[in-house]
């Protein structure tokens, strides 16, 4: 049976060629199914790995704890901010200052929310990631901004020594940073004293990051700190923070994804069965012919099938490569929805979606060639033969 089932199959991918207009129906078909799904599912994958990329297992953020939108509406103040400094498993603290200001997109000229953080010396220790690629570092006491990467490329007015207003007080951008593709680069920085002067936060912080000194220990910790009746806050590891606020925008754009994705599929199954059907149909004789020489009906199916599935498999790898080359790096912006702020990302053709794209393929191509394959496996010898 293994013998007939390899003689047929190569007989029909030889003869592919000839059939060339009618397989490239499947393999456009299932292409286009694959590079689309691929190409949503990247944009969810790309804005999570920027989120991700924000975090690392030897930090936490301190936030206060009736904050229900993050950094945005935590606030704490510089009584416990002190207390934070100096407890112990807390390696080094920074304050910081968090808030948002409308600047124009250079896309658009719309106006977006773009973040202003402002943050101590030590927020640079804490996030070692953090480099300057143009420029240098801004000064205490002065009005000069750090722009991340991905914010300059979003927002207009960002370049390198330009003056941008925000809320009605102009800085002067002395840097660009990136920090190795995360959340940050979409961010500007400032020092958190001119920041709280400039915008009247004095008394108070957003947020405070902290490193552990044990890593171990966070689970105690962020016990320790809802059972401190002196501080109301809430310790939260950092990957923990930004994995939480990637959840709701990624099931979104899964869900629209794999909808759009399985109704393309119906469409590319129906090409696949037409197709199939009639290589079926302008083969009855052929197929006729083998079976009255002794081939097996099993070896037609499972044949059949395998043209079926080869096909789908090339217009897998065609429609993933069309995603990757066409998506994968491509940088968009989109809204936070936790600090309803703009954060630019890249789509990420990963892996794992080029191997579900794949996966998607062989299940349509196997769908596809099934009812054909039994089709071809059931017609009567005789009637066959005279081509009816």
């Amino acid at each position: 049976m293994f013998k007939q089932i390899f003689e047929i199959s190569v007989m029909n991918l030889r003869n592919l060629p000839t059939r060339a207009a009618s397989s490239m129906v499947i393999v456009v078909g299932i292409a286009g199914v694959v590079a689309v799904l691929v190409a949503i599912l990247s944009m969810a994958a790309g804005f999570t790995a920027t989120l991700d990329r924000g975090g690392a297992k030897d930090r936490a953020i301190v936030l206060n704890g009736g904050s229900s939108f993050g950094e945005l509406t935590s606030i704490i103040g510089m009584d416990q901010a002190a207390i934070i400094a100096t407890m112990e498993g807390v390696e080094l603290a920074s304050n910081e200052m968090f808030l948002v200001a409308d600047v124009p997109k250079r896309s658009s000229g719309s106006p977006a929310n773009l973040v202003l953080r402002g943050v101590e010396t030590a927020a640079f220790e804490i996030r070692p990631e953090i480099n300057i690629i143009e420029g240098r570092r801004f000064e205490s006491g002065r009005n000069e901004l750090i722009a991340g990467r991905g914010a300059r490329a979003e927002f207009q007015g960002l370049e390198l020594g330009s003056t941008i207003n925000l809320r009605q007080i102009d800085w002067t951008i002395v840097g660009i940073f990136e920090s190795g593709g995360s959340s940050y680069e979409s961010e500007v920085w400032a020092d958190m004293i001119t920041g709280q002067s400039a915008f009247q936060r004095l008394g108070a912080v957003n947020t405070i990051r902290v490193r552990l000194s044990d890593v171990e220990k966070l689970p105690a910790m962020e016990e320790e700190f809802l059972d401190d009746p002196r501080l109301n806050l809430t310790l939260v590891g950092e990957e923990e923070y930004f994995s939480s606020q990637s959840e709701g925008l990624t099931t979104i754009i899964n869900s629209f994804g794999y909808t759009v994705g399985i109704i393309m599929a119906f469409g590319a199954v129906f090409a696949a069965l037409n197709t199939m059907y009639a290589a079926v149909s302008n083969r009855t004789v052929e197929i006729a012919t083998l079976r009255a020489l002794g081939f097996g009906a099993t070896p037609v199916v499972i044949s059949i099938m395998i043209e079926a599935i080869v096909l789908a498999a090339i217009g897998g790898m065609l429609g993933a490569a069309i995603a990757y080359i066409g998506f994968n790096g491509y940088t968009v912006s989109t809204l936070n929805q936790v600090s309803f702020s703009q954060m630019a990302f890249d789509f990420a053709v990963t892996p794992a979606l080029i191997r579900n794209g794949l996966i998607w393929a062989l299940a349509l191509g196997f769908i596809g060639g099934l009812f054909p394959a039994l089709r071809a496996a059931r017609l009567p010898i005789s009637l066959a033969l005279r081509g009816e």
